[in-house]
């Protein structure tokens, strides 16, 4: 019995004993599923965000700008962002002023860009969620390619000298510097505490959605139609599921659940992981926000570099994962 045995028997009392929905039928499994996905990922998303923000708390924006400026070694420096980025509670939201933010500090563009690939694509939401529903190898499978795909891809950028295309007010810009303020104890465990309530209250609705659209895709889907489309032996089922996930728009907690579904009913693991990559990392929000400061050529060239190596993983997962 594990963790969630508990979860898994309140659900089958609700759904076929207190609804008196028939076992096994397409809305008893829909259903089911709904209610077990939805408990069990807001209380991993509670219990383990709590404490992923008490180290957050060590990391403020000012903090991270001095840490990404000081690295020696280029490909070091690169590195050393997408780490950040997974520990940090930046989004696509705050692309905007970080981005100046880095700049301003002196961090190099291709460093702010592995930032800027890594903080949406792999965050603590992602691994929290994947780890609970895959187990710890899928999850850590999952860290590694993030930071390799953000490491090499801001490398890459950085090394074709990509400045002249971004707007040029960005490097004007003079981001006003503020004190840090020494936290205590009791400060960070509020901290983690109001952190923790914001994301479950900002995603809690992406994580219903999620469930629910995976929900009707474990009840009523044929596992033969997934498999045929983007089964392993589709060789183009990868840069297919990247193609779609692109012009989405959600967040880790709301789409790991779909690529639950999708893996239980036969989508490989490479091609699931491509497809969440693509949704969380090249989504159309996040380039109208990057619009402000890049132009369009930069925007381009960081899809493509991106998506080819969102791409490459996408093929590397399906050889190994069997």
């Amino acid at each position: 019995m594990d963790i969630f045995t508990p979860i898994q028997w309140f659900t089958d009392w609700l759904v076929y004993s207190i609804f008196t929905i028939k076992k096994g039928s397409h809305l008893g499994n829909a259903v089911n599923f709904f209610v077990y996905d939805t408990i069990k990922i807001l209380l991993l998303l509670a219990v383990i965000i709590f404490v992923v923000s008490l180290i957050q708390s060590y990391f403020p924006p000012e903090k991270t700008k001095k840490f990404l400026s000081k690295a020696k070694f280029p490909i070091l420096n690169n590195l050393l962002a997408s780490l950040v980025g997974i520990i940090t509670p930046f989004c696509s939201c705050s692309a905007v002023p970080l981005f100046i933010g880095f700049v301003e500090a002196g961090v190099p563009l291709g460093v702010t860009l592995s930032f800027l690939i890594s903080a949406p694509m792999v965050n603590e939401i992602a691994l929290i969620l994947l780890w609970g529903l895959f187990g710890w190898k899928i999850a850590i499978i999952y860290i590694v390619s993030g930071v390799a795909i953000a490491t090499v891809a801001g490398w890459i950028m950085g090394k074709l000298k990509l400045e002249k295309w971004v707007e040029e007010f960005v490097f004007k810009v003079k981001i006003k510097q503020t004190e840090e303020k020494k936290m205590t104890i009791k400060n960070r465990l509020e901290y983690a505490k109001k952190y923790m309530i914001d994301i479950v209250k900002s995603v809690w609705i992406y994580v219903v959605i999620g469930v629910a659209i995976g929900a009707l895709m474990h009840g009523y889907i044929p596992n033969d139609l997934l498999i045929k489309y983007t089964g392993p032996n589709n060789f183009l089922a990868v840069p297919l599921a990247v193609f779609i996930g692109i012009p989405l728009y959600s967040n880790a907690a709301g789409t790991i659940p779909i690529v639950s579904v999708l893996i239980a009913k036969g989508m490989a693991m490479g091609t699931a992981l491509a497809f969440m990559m693509a949704v969380t990392a090249l989504s159309l929000p996040e380039f109208i926000i990057l619009k402000k400061v890049l132009k369009l050529k930069l925007i381009a060239t960081y899809t493509l570099i991106v998506s080819l190596g969102i791409i490459f993983t996408g093929y590397l997962f399906n050889i190994l994962i069997r």
